[in-house]
């Protein structure tokens, strides 16, 4: 069954609605080689937004921008047996360029511990070079067999941060604060997505970490995505490339390393978490176009009212644009609607004669007419309002569809269509294995009032479990 902007139900197929989605809404196209990715000015948009939400948040964390090579060589891998075994299968490599073969193969960047903790060991040298906090935005590659638009892309955008330390316990700190503090509140209170924080189990950890850190979210199907990850390399990346400083009492000792990342699956992300029969909701903190003002018919009078109307927004501190669109008036809300547009403002011949617009809410359709000198602060509260009030609906549909069991054959019928939480003394690795044969993962383990552990080991810990993207 379609919906009434033409898009594929999400009862009916979700992933065909999230395909819909991506297209309809401009966001991205496959590109010509199978697994990469076109991301359209508009799904590009809501990525710079990302951007720079995340990217003040980790300045704020004490971090620095810096860029490393796309190209590594292949000998840098080999050097963290755990690393280079956990990322062997989705390695792009280059034997042959300039018209020869290459004396040592280059890998395409997977990830980047290899090569930044190559130079860090060149740059750290006194416990006063210490923390070195850095952070890129770049490209990287892996080779996905199964790739789907903004979710898991062969190339795809994202932020890594690196750091190196004086001891474990700075580092797990850092490591801690970035999870907390960059990832969650990002998510939480800009996405409007209620993440579940926590750690990965032993077996799921990051390919040479001690510790792994994870943001996981339900998306609308009751399928997790994670959103984020934040790794404790312990001293394993700093042995294998020499980082090692010389300590305030003369000794030298090895450094202890973090890495951490979110991508442009977080675009994928927003479109599961908020989207709807219509198309993309994009929460107002996050979106590129707050409100959109659209004539109802396009005549001189009205048009100067939308441009007076926008100016007004935009001096009040709203994202707005006037839709300079073509085809029918319902046609172009349409259009805006599978955009997710926040916020739209509809003025006719008549309501300009009153001196009024009509606000319409993407969210849940409400409509409200306000008079022309009140309607940029009716705005700014209808934004806020939607901000909670989407956070709000995600949060209930998470817990609804979260379900506390005792065994894990209670705990695969709970994944089935949401998510299960299961003591983790209870389930332990050959749980792990039972729920891996029926595509069911833990997706991160949870103290019981949900904060994030420090370790797998601590006592009670919950295992959040589901099917995952």
């Amino acid at each position: 069954m379609a919906s009434p902007n033409a898009l594929t139900s999400q009862d009916d197929d979700f992933p065909r609605w999230y395909q819909d989605v991506v297209a309809k809404a401009e966001m991205a196209d496959n590109g010509p080689v199978r697994g990469t990715m076109v991301i359209r000015p508009y799904g590009y948009a809501i990525w710079e937004r990302m951007q720079n939400e995340l990217d003040a948040r980790i300045k704020a964390a004490g971090a620095q921008n810096a860029y490393f090579p796309l190209f590594i060589p292949e000998s840098y891998f080999a050097r963290e047996a755990e690393h280079v075994e956990g990322f062997s299968p989705e390695l792009a490599v280059v034997t042959h360029a300039g018209g020869a073969d290459l004396t040592e193969p280059i890998v395409v960047r997977p990830t980047s511990e290899t090569v930044i903790g190559e130079f860090m060991a060149k740059w750290v040298q006194s416990y006063r070079d210490l923390p070195l906090l850095l952070n890129q935005w770049a490209n990287v590659v892996r080779w996905e067999l199964r790739p789907r638009l903004f979710l898991r892309s062969s190339e795809f955008l994202w932020q890594e941060g690196h750091t190196a330390h004086a001891s474990y316990e700075e580092a797990a700190s850092y490591a801690r604060r970035i999870h907390l503090e960059t990832y969650l509140d990002f998510i939480v209170n800009v996405m409007a997505v209620p993440a579940l924080a926590g750690i990965k189990p032993p077996r799921e950890r990051f390919a040479g970490a001690i510790n792994s850190l994870t943001c996981e979210a339900m998306m609308r199907d009751g399928k997790a995505l994670q959103m984020s990850t934040s790794h404790e390399l312990g001293q394993n990346f700093a042995r294998a490339f020499g980082i090692v400083f010389q300590s305030e009492d003369g000794q030298s000792e090895v450094c202890h390393t973090t890495s951490w990342g979110a991508s442009t699956r977080l675009v994928g992300g927003l479109i599961m978490a908020h989207g709807d029969d219509r198309g993309l909701v994009v929460p107002p903190r996050l979106a590129p176009v707050q409100a959109v003002v659209i004539a109802v018919r396009e005549d001189n009078d009205v048009l100067d009212a939308c441009g007076s109307v926008n100016a007004a927004l935009q001096r009040a501190g709203v994202k707005s644009v006037i839709d300079r669109g073509r085809g029918s008036f319902g046609r172009r809300v349409t259009d805006w609607e599978i955009k997710g547009v926040p916020l739209r403002v509809e003025i006719g011949p008549r309501d300009l004669a009153n001196q009024v617009a009509t606000i319409v809410r993407r969210d849940d359709g409400a409509k409200v007419v306000v008079g022309l000198n009140d309607l940029a602060s009716t705005a700014l509260t209808l934004l806020d309002e939607q901000q909670a009030q989407l956070l709000a609906l995600a949060t209930t549909r998470r817990d609804e569809a979260t379900t506390d069991v005792e065994t894990i054959e209670d705990a695969i019928a709970a994944a089935q269509s949401g998510f299960a939480r299961i003591e983790w003394r209870h389930l332990g690795e050959s749980g792990e294995d039972q729920l891996n044969e029926v595509a069911v993962s833990v997706r991160c383990l949870q103290r019981p009032d949900g904060t994030t552990p420090q370790n797998p080991d601590e006592d009670n810990l919950i295992a959040v479990v589901a099917k995952s993207y």
